[in-house]
């Protein structure tokens, strides 16, 4: 836009190319002088008019004096192009010209190119990004089309083309209204440009991501990329940052069934870690690196992405434990190690469900590229389990609650409430059925892709009752070459971990009587939207329940 100065409030002045007696309107403002007129009318000054400055042919290189005569005769003549025919065929308003300017400017078509375009909808220039100048100072953008409509307006080919600079009057509110309409044209191109420069990124990003999930580190036997070896730092730090605050780390070295096992498995079976090379993958506050340090390792690594990692080294200089204990910040996936290969890998990588989180996909990268043959990981082996509970309080408190609410309905509300899982202490008196086994994982031998799974099972009811969900659990086991097993239980009967359990609610309950089988299948698989959670699926008395682990 060129600058304005204004002399009277109910005056302005626009360009025009036309001659006595057209009522061409501008579409810009320019230099506005002042003129002492009081008839409401804004008024234009002459001499810089772009008129002045010459108009650049359409389809070629020439200069001409004046928009007029580039539209009006120089087309015609040399172009065979009628900006009359072009207007009517398309019904074309100011908006519509200044586009149709700028695509011909940007795309350089040819006069019978335009001429070929046969009607409105097929109009390549219908797109707000040629509202943008192509040519700065572009005498044509600044030609009233919608002038062409009035039926007395003489025809600018017979016109005097050589002395047409004259002075035309609009109303003010005709020329704000116009220049509103040019102005937010402009922001909608805007807009869409940044729309889609941003679709474009999106797309650039899903193009790196797919390449590098391809392209990661497979995993031993039939080979599968890790979805989560394969994600970017920034793409995972929301992860790793989740685990930077003291509090949920309290609460893990407060969980006595969790550390205790790991304690107990680490200082009853001191062979395994005598002299020799430890790595602690996700090593949080260090406490793992410290048991295997106590135990008689010779070296032991610690890694985590996480800010926490610096706690830990205090942690272990405090302890007098830094000449066995080196603690490395980063990705397992994007580090390297200070030893070619390690004896034995611990972690504590359980997730709600066993397998929210997706750590085990990192322990699996770490004993694929950096643990000797012959080494162990530990806990060396881990049982998924779901079991029947009849809990109708519970039921009713989140799902049939929806069909009366301060005398509302809600119904719509239970698609939302039956689709995301629920974590929680599971009272033991609510089992009512055996647990059947979904998944036993030996993490010695699995591959990424066994983490996905699909497994039929059958729960014996153990009481007549209403089944309301199911319930999922799992058992950690730390048994290949120790001298005294441990293990622990996050079931509903077992003592309380941080875990707890994760609550599958059912649409309807399912009655069941004593002894009696209900029989299903599950299907666990990542979530494609978030590959660190779960989509798990059930196929149950003829219905499919599917629910959001996250």
């Amino acid at each position: 836009m060129c600058s304005t100065k204004m002399a009277h409030p109910m005056k302005t002045t626009c360009l025009s190319s036309t001659n006595a007696g057209e009522k061409d309107v501008d579409e810009t403002v320019r230099d506005l002088d002042e003129e002492d007129d009081d008839d409401g009318w804004l008024e234009y000054d002459e001499e810089v008019e772009m008129g002045h400055q010459g108009a650049k042919c359409l389809f070629c290189q020439a200069m001409l004096p004046s928009v007029e005569e580039v539209l009006f005769k120089h087309s015609m003549d040399v172009h065979r192009f009628d900006i009359r025919e072009i207007k009517r065929k398309h019904d074309m308003d100011c908006i519509a010209y200044i586009k149709f300017i700028n695509f011909i400017r940007a795309k350089n078509v040819s006069s019978s190119d335009i001429n070929a375009v046969s009607s409105t909808s097929d109009a390549p220039w219908d797109c707000d990004d040629y509202m943008r100048p192509i040519l700065s100072n572009d005498s044509l953008l600044l030609f009233d089309i919608e002038s062409l409509e009035d039926p007395d307006q003489p025809n600018p080919s017979q016109a005097d083309t050589q002395d047409n600079l004259t002075e035309v009057r609009i109303p003010a509110s005709k020329y704000q209204a116009l220049l509103r309409r040019l102005q937010s044209a402009e922001q909608r191109a805007t807009l869409a440009e940044e729309s889609l420069s941003r679709a474009l990124q999106d797309l650039n990003m899903a193009k790196d991501f797919a390449q590098k999930l391809v392209a990661s580190p497979l995993s031993v036997g039939e080979g599968y990329p890790s979805p989560i070896s394969g994600k970017t730092h920034q793409e995972d730090q929301c992860y790793f940052d989740s685990y930077a605050h003291y509090s949920i780390h309290e609460e893990m070295l407060k969980d006595r069934v969790r550390t205790e096992s790991y304690r107990d498995f680490i200082y009853d079976n001191q062979h395994i870690f005598k002299n020799k090379v430890v790595l602690d993958v996700g090593c949080g506050t260090g406490i793992l690196s410290m048991f295997a340090a106590r135990a008689g390792a010779k070296q032991v690594i610690g890694v985590d992405q996480s800010e926490i990692i610096y706690q830990a080294m205090d942690i272990v200089r405090q302890n007098k434990l830094d000449d066995t204990i080196s603690l490395i910040k980063g990705r397992m996936e994007d580090i390297s190690i200070p030893v070619d290969k390690v004896d034995v890998i611990i972690s504590e990588w359980m997730g709600y469900f066993l397998l929210f989180e997706s750590m085990l996909d990192t322990v699996l990268y770490a004993r694929d590229k950096f643990l000797t043959e012959g080494g162990m990981v530990y806990p060396d082996l881990c049982t998924l389990s779901v079991v029947a509970i009849s809990d109708s309080e519970s039921h009713a408190s989140h799902v049939a609650f929806w069909d009366g609410v301060y005398g509302f309905k809600m119904t719509c509300m239970k698609s939302c409430v039956l689709e995301e899982t629920s974590v929680d202490y599971v009272c033991p008196e609510k089992v009512m059925s055996d647990a059947a086994m979904v998944k036993c994982l030996d993490v010695t031998s699995v591959n990424v892709k066994d983490l996905e799974f699909v497994t039929e099972f059958k729960l014996k009811a153990s009481r007549d009752g209403d089944c309301t969900a199911l319930v999922g659990f799992f058992d950690v086991i730390f048994e290949k070459n120790c001298k005294r097993m441990v293990m622990f239980s996050t079931g509903p009967s077992s003592q309380h971990t941080h875990w707890k359990q994760t609550v599958f609610l059912l649409r309807k309950p399912i009655p069941l009587k004593e002894g009696e089988v209900l029989s299903g299948k599950i299907k666990c698989r990542r979530d494609p939207t978030d590959l660190r959670s779960l989509v798990v699926t059930f196929d149950l008395e003829g219905e499919k329940l599917k629910y959001l682990v996250r």
